[in-house]
């Protein structure tokens, strides 16, 4: 860990260049710059923009010095994935960092929106607009920094490589080329992802604790189909396809999954748990203690911020079904998304839910395999790296490692045998965090505090 006066430097240091929230540094400009023109370009699954990014970024990259050779934009279907690699002189003689985001965006109706959500738009507290969290904030940030660092004549002891993947929020068929087909990125030694992770604030804006992601639940799908003969609406029968569906999809519900733990959870929920305080952290704090505990399971399941945590989950997020409205049903299928906690395997849960069902005619498709994938243990070299950026906002702020109720890209690293840790520079209120829904939005404060968090760890993982 580093001693106390050199985190009094790295926060002098910090708030020299950040100049307390310096607008209009040359830095602060290209990072808004990129962020508003990547914003503005709506990259959800199946309209062909994400190419228009990746090579907009790969640009500003060459410009900034990186070498053409070295900056690469690899078209996959309608989307594209881009690699950008940041020559060190390998005096450390270790291998490359990576640095992973990704370009595309969920999907996004203007006609729910507040606001329109390809235009980034403010007030005086958030910038609004789909991506500002998830991920195109991590994507302008690590981008901004690649080409300052660049300009600041930064050599590093060895190659630091943005991988930013064209669709993670769908198939991940970028993600997979860039984890498990090229060689040059499985040299890597670990990877840091900018998807995940960052700082938790109460409504008041105290830091209650920043956590790095070091694993993620396994993200599987299946499609749950009932199938009968049909017939015509003027004559019901007793089986019909949609009440089959539905008595399964009501079972689903009320299912809950058994409580799961490893050491790394329970550090989680003491450290938050204290952090937090009140009737909330008091239950976590008890769960910390004894997850079999029960009254403070089921009080954290009822918390959509921290059920995850507690267990896998299987939620139902797609309807289908009928062919006319004057016939009986002939099929009807639920989407039934899951979270399975790491270390159990997808195959139990889906003989889980088949228990549940107790109907033997209800089929089950998968969407595709599902990804396992290990938890990266923290090393202290990654865990004092980013404290020096995190401890120079917020000093004194708890750090933990935590386990993704979601998924990102690091899944995948990770299966590939490239230890990951993502450590997003968002730090905001849980509450106020719509990533993936209506109105999502980033605070101001947030954008441009968060204007040095890579760069000083780039030079604490690889400056000279």
């Amino acid at each position: 860990m580093k001693t106390t006066v050199s985190l009094l430097i790295a926060t002098f240091l910090f708030s020299v260049s950040a100049g307390a929230q310096d607008t209009n540094s040359e830095h602060a400009k290209k990072t808004l710059e990129i962020y508003k023109r990547i914003v503005e370009v709506e990259t959800a699954k199946n309209l062909g923009n994400v190419p228009e990014v990746a090579h907009y970024l790969a640009d500003e990259l060459i410009a900034a010095g990186l070498p053409p050779a070295d900056v690469e934009v690899l078209p996959n279907g309608e989307t594209a994935s881009l690699i950008a690699r940041y020559r060190g002189d390998g005096s450390s003689g270790k291998a490359p960092i990576l640095f992973l985001g990704h370009m595309d965006v969920v999907e996004a109706n203007p006609d729910d929106w507040e606001r329109p959500p390809f235009k980034l738009t403010q007030d005086d507290t958030y910038f609004y607009a789909r991506g500002t969290i998830d991920n195109k904030f991590g994507v302008a940030q690590l981008t901004s920094t690649f080409i300052r660092l660049k300009k600041e004549g930064f050599v590093p002891n060895r190659d630091l490589i943005l991988v930013f993947s064209g669709d993670e929020e769908s198939g991940m068929v970028t993600t997979r080329q860039l984890a498990y087909e090229r060689d040059d990125l499985a040299e890597a030694e670990f990877a840091l992802n900018s998807d995940a992770g960052g700082g938790d604030l109460n409504k008041d804006g105290k830091a209650l604790v920043y956590t790095i992601q070091a694993a993620e639940k396994t993200y599987v799908t299946w499609e749950m189909t009932a199938r009968n003969p049909g017939g015509h609406s003027s004559r019901p029968r007793p089986d019909n396809a949609i009440y089959d569906l539905a008595a399964a999809i009501g079972k689903i519900q009320a299912h809950r999954f058994p409580v799961r733990w490893n050491p790394m959870t329970l550090e989680f929920f003491r450290v938050t748990g204290e952090q937090l305080g009140g009737e909330l952290g008091n239950a976590m704090l008890r769960f910390a203690e004894n997850p079999e505990d029960t009254t403070a399971s089921d009080r954290l399941a009822v918390e959509s911020s921290y059920v995850g945590t507690t267990r896998t989950t299987c939620v139902v997020t797609m309807l289908r079904a009928g062919h006319a409205e004057n016939a009986l049903p002939q099929s009807a299928t639920a989407t039934v998304n899951c979270r399975v906690f790491v270390g159990v395997p997808a195959a139990e849960v889906l003989e889980s839910l088949k228990q549940v069902i107790g109907n033997d005619a209800i089929e089950f498709k998968e969407i595709y395999a599902p990804v396992e994938s290990p938890v990266s243990e923290l090393r202290e070299e990654i865990r004092a790296a980013i404290s020096e950026a995190v401890q120079g906002r917020y000093p004194g702020v708890r750090m933990i490692a935590y386990m993704e109720s979601g998924g990102t890209d690091g899944m995948h690293f990770r299966r590939a045998g490239i230890p990951t840790w993502a450590a997003s520079g968002i730090f905001m209120n849980p509450d106020e965090m719509f990533a993936h829904g209506l109105n999502e939005r980033v605070p101001i404060k947030t954008f441009y505090d968060a204007l040095d968090h890579w760069s000083i760890i780039i030079r604490e993982l690889a400056g000279k």
